[in-house]
Formats: C-alpha cells, structure tokens, sequence
C-alpha cells in the first residue's frame, strides 16, 4: 500500500466507444496522486487496445486481462487484489 495513493478500479467489457473519456476523464483531474487499474472482462471489441495505448504512455494506467469472462464482480475483485493505493475509487467505464 502506498500512502495518499488512490486506486481507481475499472472495469471494462465492450467499453471501445467510452473509456478513451473515461481515462482522459481521470487524467485530467488535478489529483495526481492515482493509478488506474482496469481489468477487461474478455471484451471482443478495440477497448483493450485503447487502454494499452494509454497504458504505454502513463505508468500510473494498468490493464489486466481476465481468460475468461467472470463478471463485474470478479473484475473488481481482481482489480482490488492488484491496487496499490491507501484509497479505492469506482469508476465505471462508461463514466466521465
């Protein structure tokens, strides 16, 4: 755990259209003390491939990506087991 970390916990199925405004979303926020931990649920459209290309670019955004398709409940849970963070955040990937 990482004092004054907050862990935003993401998880993302079939996402494409949104979480681009999603990331950006936190990103642009003036609290920088954040790492983002997305966890796709074996999503079949381009939603991963845009959260790796932000991912390549800000250390503090992380993609896990499940084999096989458990659910919101298991995508969070999973997220929380690999946040770092003092803090835990909801976002969902269709929010801004």
């Amino acid at each position: 755990m990482t004092e004054g970390l907050v862990s935003i916990i993401t998880t993302l199925y079939n996402s494409g259209d949104f979480i681009a405004k999603t990331i950006e979303s936190v990103m642009s926020q003036t609290y920088t003390n954040w790492e983002m931990v997305i966890t796709d649920d074996c999503s079949d459209d381009d939603g991963p491939a845009i959260v790796e290309s932000y991912a390549a670019r800000d250390p503090r955004i992380h993609l896990i990506r499940l084999k096989e398709n458990g659910g919101p409940g298991v995508s969070r849970n999973i997220s929380i087991r690999n946040a770092q963070g003092q803090y835990i955040a909801f976002l969902d990937s269709d929010d801004m």
